[in-house]
């Protein structure tokens, strides 16, 4: 048991690290989770419930980034919650057979956008940060996050890349707090409706947490291109890893 529990810690440290730095968490914790004997619907929202944490600690760990952009986070805030709630509630009123069938192509793909993400782009668009497309573009991304969110956090980096004229340091600051809202929404209708494996939850937030605070420090140091394409070779493989263990068993 000690052991178990010091696995998930250790586990939500590095996720919590990928998670600010890369984006792809639920690649490294959600096939953690299902490796511990967690069935894929419980695994999933076990590791929404303690992706909270990672959010607080990159929070705490991107002040200074995060500094004077709080009415902009506040407008983009709503949206994210209410993209949050949606994709919670899909993913609770659809069969969990239909999440186990859609969860290897998930990964592939955001493993896939890992390697492929574009680099910021040099003009502003999507009418810049008060259009209304940005909004509609952070909803739809909170949606993707409240269902499943493998690398959700890389594509609402690229739309408010596309939208805000700021350091990319402040934009990954902006998109951690975002993803985090989504994140806390769908956490609150897992907590009261889906199969969280509470006993999870505990160690692997706290590795979350520690591991979200750690990373902004890493951004800011590091390109994390080498880490970015070893998340995505991983994510690639454990993608394959399900789709066969899923379509061989159907």
């Amino acid at each position: 048991m000690l052991v178990d529990v010091l696995g998930l810690v250790a586990i939500g440290l590095f996720a919590g690290v990928v998670s600010t730095v890369v984006s792809l968490a639920s690649v490294v914790s959600y096939p953690a989770l299902l490796a511990f004997g967690l069935p894929p619907l419980a695994a999933n929202v076990t590791n929404t419930v303690a992706l909270l944490f990672t959010g607080v600690g990159a929070a705490a760990g991107s002040r200074p980034e995060l500094a004077n952009q709080g009415r902009l986070l506040g407008r983009l805030g709503v949206a994210a919650a209410l993209g949050g709630a949606t994709g919670a509630g899909l993913l609770l009123v659809t069969p969990s057979r239909t999440f186990e069938m859609v969860a290897p192509w998930l990964i592939a793909g955001a493993s896939l956008l890992l390697l492929l993400r574009p680099q910021r782009p040099g003009r502003v668009s999507l009418g810049g940060e008060n259009g209304l497309a940005l909004r509609v573009g952070v909803f739809c991304v909170a949606v993707y996050t409240g269902y499943f969110g493998a690398a959700g956090g890389i594509i609402m980096f690229a739309v408010l890349a596309a939208a805000l004229d700021r350091p990319a340091a402040g934009v990954n600051a902006v998109k951690n707090v975002l993803a985090a809202l989504a994140n806390a929404v769908a956490a609150v209708g897992f907590a009261v409706f889906g199969p969280v494996d509470w006993a999870a939850v505990g160690p692997l937030a706290v590795g979350f947490l520690a591991g979200g605070w750690l990373g902004p420090a890493i951004a800011r140091r590091l390109p994390g291109q080498t880490l970015r394409f070893a998340a995505a070779v991983c994510g690639l493989a454990v993608a394959v890893k399900l789709g066969v263990d899923t379509y061989s068993d159907g």
